[in-house]
């Protein structure tokens, strides 16, 4: 209710500002099959967590599922929070996780994806059923891709070998869609202490987030340990990683005295055939494609101001200044190339991308263009034997 004022003057009221809200990276949404505990979360109701143990105060563990040891294995490996959903097994079990991760649609401060028990998926002979296991994962890159918002962790399939997890990244990115919004880890992981074996989305995921806190989104979460596992089903090399590398399949590999590490930071994008003939990758590494839908979740969260506004110029003025202002933020930090804003970024909001016809339909047209950082992937160093001594011109 407004104060009143009896006698002209100036008066001083004291106004506490809300913060701005915090785009948070590196929260997953996981989907699996568990028993929602009374006066907990309905079948396909999303749950917030921020520790392990508040899944088993959500949840009962169904005999076989992953779901329980994948949210451990986030939280264990640096992650903060995520979001749980529990998939319905009763009848068609894919059709479940599929119903599942519909229900992550609605969320708007998550950006990672997981489905481990699409590897809990058998035929009748008990074998991987890994028809259902790519039909799911094949619906969860197309829910990343209308989202635009989110990037999918996927899991290569139970007991896969080298051949096995190819012939699987081939036919995720194989159907005519677009797949980038995601990446393929390989292979299992052994837990401490040993109990089987599990997918490593879960560990894959904490580790996204813990990179993003200690540096930043633009980092590869690559060449970080990873916590909590004993060992791996199967032990990549070179020679393993040489044929599985250019395939976009991310390697998890074990190193003398650095222990068990991310060793892959690819996306499933295809290759895009160049003017010469040979090919170019298209959003080839996970940074730089989650660099650019993390912009896109901050255009959404913080430009709403903008829709119904008169647009003219002063708008466009409005609408750089404050792209321009985040984007130099990134820049300072290190996420793109460049000693200055303009070799690392522009935006064009003008009367030349936003001609009378376009304004008639109340569109705002904004071209964004960044130069983003890949990452290190190979460092080669070069020994030079010379006869008069090391040297250096």
């Amino acid at each position: 209710m407004a104060e009143i004022y009896k006698s002209p003057g100036v008066y001083r009221q004291e106004v506490f500002l809300k913060p701005p809200p915090v785009l948070q990276t590196g929260v997953p949404g996981f989907v699996g099959f568990a028993v929602p505990l009374p006066g907990g979360p309905a079948i396909n109701q999303p749950v917030a967590l921020n520790r392990k143990e508040e899944f088993s105060a959500q949840f009962s563990s169904l005999t076989g599922s992953y779901f329980a040891d994948v949210v451990a294995g986030f939280f264990d490996n640096g992650g903060i929070r995520c979001y749980a959903v529990a998939a319905n097994a009763a009848t068609d079990p894919a059709r479940g996780l599929v119903d599942a991760v519909a229900a992550l649609a609605p969320l708007d401060d998550m950006d990672l994806v997981a489905v481990p028990d699409a590897a809990t998926l058998q035929t009748p002979d008990k074998l991987p059923d890994t028809e259902s296991i790519l039909h799911v994962q094949s619906e969860v890159l197309k829910h990343c891709a209308e989202q635009g918002n989110r990037f999918a962790i996927l899991d290569s399939w139970p007991g896969a070998g080298v051949d096995d997890v190819i012939d699987q990244c081939r036919q995720l990115t194989g159907d005519g869609q677009e797949p980038v919004n995601g990446a393929l880890y390989y292979p299992w992981l052994i837990p401490a202490p040993p109990g089987g074996r599990m997918p490593p989305c879960g560990h894959v995921a904490g580790i996204y987030a813990r990179s993003d806190v200690k540096t930043g989104i633009f980092k590869a979460p690559a060449n970080e340990e990873i916590l909590g596992v004993l060992d791996l089903e199967i032990q990549i090399d070179n020679n393993i990683q040489d044929k599985l590398n250019p395939e976009r399949v991310n390697c998890l590999r074990a190193f003398p005295g650095r222990g068990i590490r991310v060793w892959g930071a690819r996306t499933l994008g295809r290759s895009l055939a160049d003017d010469d003939g040979s090919t170019i990758p298209e959003w080839l590494y996970v940074n730089v494609r989650r660099l650019f839908l993390t912009l896109r979740r901050w255009i959404d969260l913080q430009m709403g101001w903008a829709t119904f506004e008169p647009n003219d110029f002063h708008l466009w003025v409005r609408i750089v200044r404050e792209l321009t202002t985040f984007l130099t933020r990134l820049q300072r930090d290190g996420a793109l190339q460049g000693t200055t804003p303009t070799e690392a970024f522009y935006v064009k909001c003008d009367a030349e991308n936003n001609p009378p016809e376009l304004r008639d339909l109340g569109q705002v047209m904004i071209e964004i263009g960044l130069a983003p950082l890949a990452p290190g992937e190979f460092i080669v160093v070069r020994v030079v034997r010379s006869a008069g001594g090391a040297s250096q011109d």
